[in-house]
């Protein structure tokens, strides 16, 4: 037997009240407890302290609380709470990378060495987990002392494999119990890459490799780099260099360089091309790094052409060993008689050569491509330069791009002149983007001072400690925009190097990235990103989740590829619009991390979510 009240509401809404008018009256209720209740605390961090009037204050509050409120009803009703946390995925997973299944690219008809390539279409979703840390994984050690110690349960690979490592770039290491060690750049023990370096500035006509600046080079693409030994000896010079190597499911090249603080990606063009726009690198560099460079009709040559700034260089460096029966001259005639044949083809010149390496200037002139009678690679059509993962063309591109700025020409600074903006056409949004930066540095810095410090005796409220600059070395903008945050960091003289991350959809900005001597890719957010696990000690986006909202991928699907590349104990700074920054922490809190969200105070509807992701021991 109902109450007459109960009748009565019967009569107005129907048996069963709408699921709309229950939230209503849900969130009256919590309204009507926050202003006649006692006060309670705030769930919004702030990151300045000025007085706000209490009445305004309490409305702003209240405000906040109700669309949270209403947004945690809403993820009740539609059933989006039901699994509050995920689960940890099997050990097989420990370095698990979605999008390279050799076996099932296979079986899928992949060949020609497609079978190694990055497909996506094949991976299937499967259930939603967290990839764990292997059970002797330990917190990597802070930079630069990073660089030459890492732990080698921290990475997957054999003590066999380790020790069968015969090229340049990856011998003279030293396997102790628990840790791999790399010589630093003053060890006394000689590894060759010093000499090396140098010997390749003495080719270019420079007098040591700390001159790479005067002919040009700030950014180099490593191609195999090994370990990394190349490319942390030019870090030391101020370069920026990326390494990029095929996947491996043991020993990657790619998984240590970044264990060691070093920027690398995984990557080849066996089949497509690399995911950069052309005029992207002023060198690429090959030291053993396995790839015919004569086999598809010169497809390989053409894609560095097409990744090279006009003026720029193609290193190589030859096998050294000498095969029986054969005198080494006669090897290195045979295998460089095609690639001069070619290299003549598409305008290179052979401007050094000295032991068993090789170095060829890419043209300068655009005009050559067309009038050389040698050449009978054509050139591409207009507005064909989209290179997200297309394949391989046996065209030139980038000749009639007002990026076409010989390397010796350009500023050796990441400043961008007004001539240069010029170029991109967007000066008054570069600038505008340059200072917003500059000063939301200083809030994050600020802002993750007393968190990382949680253990200090200091607290919030004293005197904050400054935090070491090398708390945090591998960042990731995931929407990089100008690349304002890495140029700030630069300024704030932060030991970090940055991969900025251009989606697809958003506007291609790449190629002003790239001509800072910046690092970047463009990259699809509903995709796994090419990079091993626990890869990233932190982890940017500003607009991200607004810019995917109308994709065709989740938001959860993008959490659990981030928790997969970011470190335990890493950090994430996620800037948004606040309905999406709730919806993020839900997102957040579901994937086991801990999560705040901050008011700006600045009178808009943004609010930064700054998460860490915990260390979930075994």
């Amino acid at each position: 037997m109902r109450s007459p009240w109960l009748n009565k509401l019967s009569i107005i809404f129907g048996p069963r009240p709408p699921v709309s008018w229950l939230l209503l009256c849900f969130v009256s209720v919590l309204a009507l407890i926050a202003v006649f209740g006692s006060s309670s605390s705030n769930s919004f961090d702030t990151v300045t302290s000025t007085p706000v009037p209490e009445i305004y204050t309490n409305y702003r509050r209240l405000k906040e609380q109700a669309a949270v409120d209403y947004f945690e009803l809403r993820t009740i009703v539609s059933g989006a709470s039901r699994q509050r946390e995920l689960g940890i995925c099997s050990k097989e997973r420990e370095n698990y990378v979605p999008c390279y299944n050799v076996t099932a690219n296979t079986i899928l008809g992949f060949k020609d060495g497609e079978e190694f390539d990055r497909h996506c279409e094949v991976s299937g979703q499967g259930n939603w987990c967290l990839v764990r840390p292997p059970k002797d994984y330990k917190i990597p050690l802070r930079w630069p002392a990073g660089r030459d110690v890492i732990w080698s349960g921290n990475v997957k690979i054999t003590k066999d494999q380790f020790l069968s490592s015969g090229s340049m770039t990856k011998r003279i290491m030293l396997l102790e119990e628990n840790q791999i060690a790399f010589h630093p750049e003053d060890g006394l023990i000689f590894d060759g890459v010093k000499d090396y370096s140098r010997q390749i500035a003495e080719m270019l006509g420079l007098g040591s490799d700390s001159e790479f600046f005067q002919a040009g080079v700030r950014t180099v693409l490593d191609i195999g780099c090994g370990f990394g030994s190349f490319g942390a000896h030019l870090v030391s010079r101020k370069l920026m260099a990326l390494c990029i190597a095929a996947y491996e499911a043991t020993g990657s090249q790619v998984q240590l360089a970044l264990e060691r603080g070093l920027p690398a990606m995984i990557g080849n063009f066996l089949s497509r091309q690399l995911p950069y726009p052309s005029l992207s690198y002023d060198m690429v560099h090959c030291a053993q790094c396995g790839i015919v460079w004569d086999k598809k009709e010169g497809m390989f040559l053409i894609e560095i052409d097409r990744l090279l700034k006009p003026g720029g260089y193609f290193v190589l460096t030859s096998p050294t060993s000498k095969p029986r029966g054969s005198s080494t001259s006669t090897k290195k005639r045979n295998m460089l008689t095609p690639l001069e044949q070619f290299t003549e083809k598409i305008c290179w010149s052979l401007i050094a050569q000295q032991d068993d390496t090789f170095i060829w200037q890419k043209t300068a002139d655009a005009h050559c491509y067309s009038s050389n009678r040698k050449n009978d690679v054509p050139l591409c059509k207009e507005g064909y330069d989209a290179p997200y993962y297309r394949a391989l063309v046996p065209c030139i591109t980038g000749t009639s791009s007002k990026r076409w700025i010989p390397i010796q020409n350009r500023s050796s600074s990441s400043d961008m002149s007004s001539a240069d903006l010029e170029v991109h056409g967007n000066q008054e949004d570069f600038f505008e983007d340059l200072q917003v930066w500059k000063l939301a540095l200083k809030n994050y810095w600020s802002l993750l001072t007393p968190l990382i410090f949680s253990d200090h005796p200091k607290r919030p409220g004293d005197e904050d400690p400054l935090p070491p600059f090398n708390m945090v070395r591998n960042v990731m903008d995931m929407n990089a925009h100008y690349g304002g945050l890495n140029a700030a960091l630069l300024e704030e003289k932060k030991m970090v190097w940055v991969m900025n991350v251009v989606p697809v959809r958003a506007r291609n900005t790449l190629p002003l990235i790239l001509d800072r001597g910046f690092l970047g890719v463009l990259h699809d957010w509903c995709e796994p990103f090419p990079t091993y696990p626990r890869t990233y000690d932190m982890l940017h986006a500003d607009g991200l989740l607004s810019l995917l909202s109308s994709e065709r991928c989740g938001l959860m699907e993008l959490f659990i590829e981030m928790d997969r590349i970011l470190r335990p104990e890493g950090w994430v700074v996620l800037s948004d619009k606040l309905g999406v920054i709730e919806l993020a922490r839900a997102h957040a809190t579901q994937i086991r991390w801990d999560a705040r969200v901050i008011d700006l105070q600045n009178g808009s509807d943004q609010r930064l979510l700054v998460c860490q992701k915990p260390f979930l021991k075994k």
